[in-house]
């Protein structure tokens, strides 16, 4: 690793150099992130995963940057176009603008007016008019080309007037000025700091884009525009609905260049000053332009990234309800209900399927059915999809007269249709149809959400904001980091985990995932931690990696069920000895732990942090870090949307959080929306500082539009109440705003696209 990249990194993060030189060996070595969060913080000084991340994030960009670098010298090499004085830039540069800035005016280009120009002879008199010298007279000079002519490709050019002439000589320094480094960089500056996006409708386009009304005759700053709302505008273009700008003040463009490149009002100079409008009007706004549009989106990306990615944590570390024999049911009408038993370790026992919305006689039939599985497979919860019929199907099942000690859930079924067509549940459950596959996902997603939501492309979650315009590269490397942070956060128990679910342990792939379950099956359940380097494909980094990530109840060592590193056993036996215990004893006896000092076994290897995490897990071994599950339940007689009345506080789950607000799932099959301005009696910068996928609120109705299915929740505890029910007065167009109480006072702070896209993506 490049010295000067590490101090880089280092300035940049605000982290000690030693820190980044560290991780960046780490990294090298193929040791994961999560690892090197966990086990080596002596080496990293204790960085956590973000930092670890944004350490390699930005020491592969830099690679990146040395390879464009070295592809840049090496082909001006070639063409024997390298000086020293453009080497000494080209090493210098430090980020990739730049470089592609130096590297432009020799770019091998494509036939232009500039190198017609050039072709007919012109460039002369080009520089001629570029030093604008008092006593030139660009017309008398340009006398001298007039009948000059050129032919390519059987096309022919020709100079027939002086004003041809003019005209030829300024496309060379309109070029020359679009090719300036400086210039692009003045301008690029002005173009992100005070440029304006400003949108459009097309013509003819207003009935059938009306889900983009707000953004018909739309501008404001770029700087400061919500990134929801740039990918809005964005995908408005995309579906041919919006046309966009993102431009400076045109003189205070102009003005920049002209102080740059004239020198004085004399006939040349007068031609310089056409030759730059022409360079900022023909080519270098837009090209200033198509960065300014990709740096916002880029930005707009990250946010909306960042905010999917925070709400799949949430959502993955969802508290489990553990291993329990569950009844999983999808309801449906039509279909009926399909209903799977499920053991403490998730293996499907039996399904079948009720109709409890059809006659009389097969209410009955399903009430007996879900009666007789409860006693005779003794089921401790029922997971409810929250699908169609799921809270007539909860309903019935509420008055069944079940046990009181059995737990009745609703449960998420966003992405269970596809889970349940992939190749992953066709491997679990070749036998079974779609709809078995789906209802036993949605019984292991009450079990364990973590194990059954890694099996599923985190884009079918459902918890994304604009996740289809966002770049998809980017999103893919962010939430994979999410999904491997959580997994390996957990911890996995190794004898009972899916070939999946261990794909994402630190330092396993697919190939050595399926090796382990393959291991497993051929000779019964993992004894020890050591037992993994008998595994085919498992070599002594990998183990190094993984070990202490997988959990093993009642193991050859007491600790192989902790996230104690194998590595440290020895450590916390020598712990033992020196008291005069063993590690059982250790374990269950606070007293003799806080013997321990933890001071007297650092050495040169082991520190304190090391130290301080293995006395804390001896503690609490192997224990879930996710919070205890607490069931929860929708308000009684509230299953649809005409159920609803202004005013009315219901129980709700959140299912979203984005930059403009929350996604309040009360039951209706419909989510509503609080909006940013609603969310609390305080003021809210960001949704996501108070609010969490997940999390129970009380929200209150200030809005139902029937016909639109739109509903405006508030949190606050004195909420403004809109329209009335079915109201279809309420201002905000299709797919827009549910009304004024959801919106922030002043004009244009929100707009009807916002609400319309992020259900919509809910729902892809």
């Amino acid at each position: 690793m490049l010295e000067h990249h590490v101090l880089k990194v280092a300035q940049e993060l605000k982290l000690q150099p030693r820190q980044v030189a560290a991780t960046a060996v780490l990294l090298e070595e193929g040791a994961t992130v999560p690892f090197i969060a966990r086990y080596r913080k002596e080496r990293t000084g204790e960085l956590d995963e973000v930092q670890i991340a944004a350490v390699r994030d930005r020491l592969d960009q830099l690679g990146e940057l040395d390879k464009r670098r070295e592809a840049i010298t090496a082909s001006l090499t070639e063409r024997k176009l390298l000086t020293a004085e453009l080497q000494a830039k080209i090493d210098a540069a430090t980020t990739l603008t730049t470089l592609e800035d130096l590297y432009l005016p020799f770019r091998p280009k494509k036939r232009t007016r500039a190198t017609i120009a050039k072709e007919l002879g012109l460039e002369p008199l080009s520089d001629l008019l570029w030093a604008q010298d008092p006593a030139t007279d660009p017309e008398k000079e340009a006398a001298t080309h007039v009948g000059a002519t050129v032919t390519v490709d059987a096309k022919t050019n020709t100079l027939a007037t002086i004003a041809d002439v003019l005209l030829g000589a300024r496309d060379i320094l309109a070029e020359r000025i679009a090719d300036d480094a400086t210039a692009r960089a003045k301008l690029r500056d002005l173009y992100l700091t005070q440029g304006v996006i400003k949108s459009k409708v097309l013509t003819g386009k207003e009935t059938e884009g009306a889900k983009f009304k707000d953004y018909f005759d739309w501008s404001e700053s770029a700087a400061t525009a919500p990134s929801h709302r740039i990918l809005a505008i964005r995908r408005g273009e995309t579906e041919g609905f919006l046309y966009a700008r993102l431009i400076p003040d045109e003189s205070e463009a102009l003005g920049i260049l002209e102080r740059m490149f004239i020198k004085n009002t004399s006939p040349a100079g007068e031609q310089v000053k056409l030759a730059v409008q022409d360079s900022y009007k023909r080519l270098l706004g837009f090209a200033m332009e198509g960065e300014a549009r990709l740096f916002f989106k880029k930005k707009a990306d990250e946010e909306a990234i960042r905010v999917f990615a925070d709400n799949l944590r949430e959502l993955l570390l969802a508290s489990p309800l553990g291993q329990k024999a569950v009844l999983g049911i999808d309801p449906g009408f039509r279909t009926g209900c399909k209903i799977v038993l499920l053991d403490k370790q998730g293996k499907l026992l039996g399904n079948d399927v009720v109709y409890p919305e059809k006659s009389d006689r097969e209410r009955m039939e399903a009430a007996h059915i879900i009666k007789t599985c409860v006693e005779k497979f003794k089921v401790e919860a029922i997971a409810i999809g929250n699908g169609t019929a799921s809270r007539e199907t909860e309903t019935f099942v509420r008055k069944l007269g079940l046990p009181a000690g059995i737990a009745i859930v609703m449960v998420s079924e966003s992405g269970a249709s596809i889970y349940s067509a992939s190749d992953v549940a066709r491997e679990e459950f070749p036998d079974h149809d779609v709809t078995v596959r789906g209802a036993v996902s949605i019984g292991r997603r009450l079990m364990d959400p973590l194990a059954e939501l890694v099996k599923l492309d985190p884009k079918s979650i459902g918890v994304g904001q604009y996740q289809h315009d966002v770049d998809q590269a980017a999103l893919k490397r962010s939430l994979d980091d999410v999904v491997v942070s959580c997994v390996n956060g957990v911890g996995v128990e190794l004898n009972t985990a899916s070939k999946h679910l261990l794909t994402y342990v630190s330092g396993l792939n697919s190939r050595v995932a399926a090796n382990l379950v393959a291991h497993r099956d051929t000779n019964g359940p993992f004894k020890s931690r050591a037992e993994l380097q008998t595994v085919s494909g498992l070599g002594p980094k990998a183990f190094e990696q993984a070990a202490g990530f997988l959990r093993i109840r009642d193991g050859a060592h007491p600790l192989d069920a902790s996230a104690v590193h194998p590595e440290r056993y020895a450590l916390v036996d020598k712990m033992a000895a020196d008291l005069g215990c063993s590690v059982v004893d250790l374990l269950k006896d606070p007293a003799r732990r806080a013997k321990i000092d933890p001071k007297k076994y650092v050495t040169d290897d082991v520190g304190l942090p090391t130290i301080t995490d293995i006395l804390a897990e001896l503690a609490k071994p192997g224990r879930d870090p996710r919070q205890q599950f607490e069931a929860f339940s929708f308000a009684e007689g509230v299953e649809k949307m005409t159920d609803l009345t202004v005013g009315m506080k219901l129980p709700g789950l959140v299912t979203n959080v984005t930059a403009f607000g929350a996604f309040i799932d009360i039951g209706v099959h419909q989510d509503g929306l609080a909006h940013i301005s609603q969310l609390s009696d305080d003021f809210v910068k960001n949704p996501a500082d108070i609010l969490k996928v997940g999390q129970k609120v009380h929200a209150t109705v200030t809005e139902v539009d029937l016909d639109r299915k739109r509903i405006a929740l508030s949190l606050k505890s004195k909420p403004e109440l809109g329209g009335k029910k079915g109201d279809r007065t309420s201002p905000g167009g299709p797919g827009g705003r549910s009304g004024g109480s959801i919106q922030n006072p002043k004009p244009k702070t929100e707009n009807s696209f916002d609400w319309f896209t992020a259900a919509q993506q809910k729902r892809n």
